[in-house]
């Protein structure tokens, strides 16, 4: 049984199948695909909170004919009993489960059952959706997964660079790591040595080396979602950690005045939600390289090419 959960379980020929569904359903349009998983269920299981996950993936079923049904771990019984027992059930009960997890060892554990394709939709470790949105954007920009070229990756090593380094690396595009540290949440030892024995992974901490000839700079946030609370301002106990960061990754905060300063054509891209004036800044969101907001909306695109994939009704 397929899963989605890493990207370590797939090889170049299974993330260019996926990328290529991608572009192919999206020339299509929707009525092409309108019933690819027509009476399918999918079912949406949320211990964080989401904006574009949730919106994608429930229109994405829309659009195929079938339907998302959305669990919040806080209105469900999942935390008065033995998650085994309620993870068992829940696989049984759809054909799919999008799992947005607050730790992998739980979609891992999901997937293992082999009841139903898992997907992880962000742990503290992955993010295989984004990863694959990003470079289906990218290969859409550059006319060809093979014309992307050169990656930037600046700031922060997390669960999204994870991905996406090991995607790039297992398709053959040069990525160049600008991260004085890395969330240790994230570390993935085994991942990091699939990508970087393709020889496409290199790290830096000199801008100018990283910026010369690239042809993307990606970013995302310093500080894991945990750190704020709903009016969006830094919980308590996390105050001191969020200045040390701001301190730790301000060099590298992503800006035109960056690009333009050491000549860089790169387009700008963020996975979203941006915190502005902190790991980026509103003349990068703003800019005419930025391809922020088209990565965001790719998101549904692939969404439906990893669902048709994983459920085995590929036209």
């Amino acid at each position: 049984m397929r899963h989605l959960i890493s990207l370590k379980e797939q090889g170049p020929s299974e993330l260019r199948e996926i990328l290529d569904l991608a572009l192919r359903m999206k020339s299509d349009g929707r009525d092409a695909w309108e019933d690819a998983l027509r009476q399918k269920s999918l079912i949406m299981l949320f211990q964080k909170t989401s904006t574009r996950t949730r919106l994608s993936f429930e229109i994405a079923m829309t659009e195929l004919g079938g339907h998302a049904v959305f669990l919040d771990q806080r209105t469900t019984n999942l935390a008065l009993a033995d998650f085994r027992d309620e993870i068992r059930v829940i696989l049984g009960m759809g054909d799919a489960l999008m799992f947005r997890a607050l730790e992998a060892a739980d979609v891992e554990l999901a997937a293992s059952m082999n009841i139903a394709p898992v997907i992880d939709a962000c742990s503290e470790k992955y993010h295989p959706c984004q990863a694959l949105g990003d470079i289906l954007t990218m290969a859409e920009d550059a006319g060809g997964i093979e014309k992307i070229g050169k990656i930037v990756w600046l700031g922060i090593e997390n669960n999204v660079s994870n991905t996406l380094l090991c995607a790039a690396a297992k398709l053959g595009i040069e990525i160049v790591c600008v991260s004085p540290e890395r969330d240790p949440a994230s570390l993935d030892e085994e991942l990091l040595r699939q990508a970087e024995m393709t020889g496409k992974v290199r790290r830096t901490l000199d801008l100018r080396e990283a910026l010369d000839g690239a042809r993307y700079v990606h970013t995302d946030t310093w500080t894991n979602m945990e750190f704020f609370g709903p009016d969006g301002k830094v919980r308590d106990g996390f105050g001191q950690e969020y200045e040390r960061r701001k301190q730790i990754f301000g060099p590298y905060q992503l800006s035109q005045e960056m690009l333009d300063q050491y000549g860089a054509q790169a387009k700008i891209m963020h996975c979203m939600p941006c915190h502005v004036g902190y790991e980026i800044t509103r003349s990068a969101i703003d800019s005419p390289g930025s391809l922020i907001f088209p990565q965001a909306l790719n998101r549904k695109h692939v969404q439906k090419a990893i669902l048709v994939w994983l459920l085995g009704r590929v036209a």
